[in-house]
């Protein structure tokens, strides 16, 4: 058994192996009481183009989130309302944006990180990246600069609210609902009033230059809370110890990150809500049928810097069609810019654990030193 493997194991004991045993039972399947499972990238790649396929009806997304963020967010938002929404926020999300806001928050602390491993010291990745995570989200949503505890209670503050979502949950109940509006009201409490100072130096400030109102820039804050910081928080220590499993710590980091988004797959199982009458592979689908896209089991295969991947699969774990994630850009140069860091002293992983009842699967701890 791999590390991939044992990391969904502890992070989801009993959806994962239903997960893999469902990838056995063909491209298409239907299963009562989940809905219509989806284990072929083609076929989900067609879901997530077709607009009759929504992430606001039920058994979507937008059941999850709406009680939570309202229904005016990216995560739960469909046709010209959501084209519109996504075409103010896009300036934002440039590569060239994301670089320029990545090197500024976070060349002072890989900076420190850099020399703690060139002096040979134990680094915990993954406490390292709840620092670097969540301040990257903390200029996101319109704080300037911000204390280690600051970054790593808002990175916390995340947590705790995705922590209440596991890859059987379709609703969150009035508890979690309430706890998880205490948090966002916060995050949009913060985004609102960089929103109203109106630098454009900001994030949130670049929003109100762009068009976007405040209660479109509070709901971006929450979405952007939500989706982006565990996502990058988990990936890179599994960058780092699948790279260090394959003997492959000196590939080319480009195709190292492509290869390691796949097998980590940081969105394991998309869903959309059937509005109108369709075909799915094979089967039929109407009005108020749940799809599941299990993207996990659509680009599963065993770790490889030389294959060449199908066109199908391409950047499937961030979606496609209206839905790619418009975060995609931030993402992947947090990615670059901290691998790139721990990878120029050519790290051997001196111990891990993983993390027990987590959405995302990940390390609890994995430190490493330089070699």
């Amino acid at each position: 058994m791999n590390a991939e493997t044992r990391l969904y194991l502890a992070a989801h004991p009993f959806a994962y192996p239903l997960m893999r045993l469902l990838a056995r039972l063909g491209p298409v399947v239907r299963v009562p009481g989940l809905g219509v499972v989806v284990n072929d990238a083609a076929t989900a790649r067609r879901v997530l183009m077709d607009p009759r396929f929504r992430k606001d009806g039920p058994g979507s997304p937008g059941d999850l989130w709406t009680p939570v963020l309202g229904p005016s967010v990216l995560l739960n938002m469909e046709g010209e309302a959501h084209a519109a929404l996504r075409a103010k926020l896009a300036p934002l999300f440039t590569p060239a944006s994301a670089a320029a806001l990545v090197d500024d928050v976070l060349a002072a602390p890989l900076d420190r990180l850099d020399v703690r491993l060139a002096k040979g010291a134990t680094v915990d990745l993954v406490e390292e990246m709840r620092l670097l995570a969540g301040a990257v989200i903390c200029r996101v949503v319109g704080l300037g600069e911000v204390s280690e505890s600051r970054a790593r209670q808002l990175f916390a503050d995340g947590e705790r609210v995705v922590s209440m979502v596991s890859l059987r949950t379709r609703r969150l109940n009035p508890r979690q609902v309430n706890v998880a509006r205490r948090v966002l009201d916060g995050i949009g409490d913060i985004a609102q009033a960089a929103y109203e100072a109106g630098d454009p130096a900001t994030v949130m400030g670049r929003m109100r230059e762009l068009g976007l109102s405040a209660a479109e820039a509070r709901g971006a804050a929450g979405a952007f809370f939500l989706t982006g910081t565990e996502t990058v928080a988990t990936l890179v220590p599994r960058l780092v110890a699948l790279l260090h499993d394959h003997d492959a710590l000196g590939a080319d980091l480009d195709s190292a990150i492509e290869e390691c988004l796949r097998m980590t797959t940081p969105t394991p199982v998309m869903l959309r809500s059937v509005a109108a009458p369709a075909e799915v592979g094979r089967l039929r689908v109407r009005p108020g049928d749940r799809v599941v896209i299990v993207t996990h089991n659509c680009v599963h295969g065993s770790f490889d810097l030389q294959r060449r991947h199908p066109p199908e699969w391409r950047r499937l774990w961030f979606g496609a069609g209206p839905h790619f994630c418009i975060g995609y850009p931030l993402a992947t140069a947090e990615i670059r810019a901290v691998a790139a860091t721990v990878l120029r002293h050519r790290v051997r992983v001196v111990s891990r654990r993983a993390a027990r009842g987590v959405l995302l699967p990940t390390y609890e701890q994995l430190w490493v030193r330089a070699a």
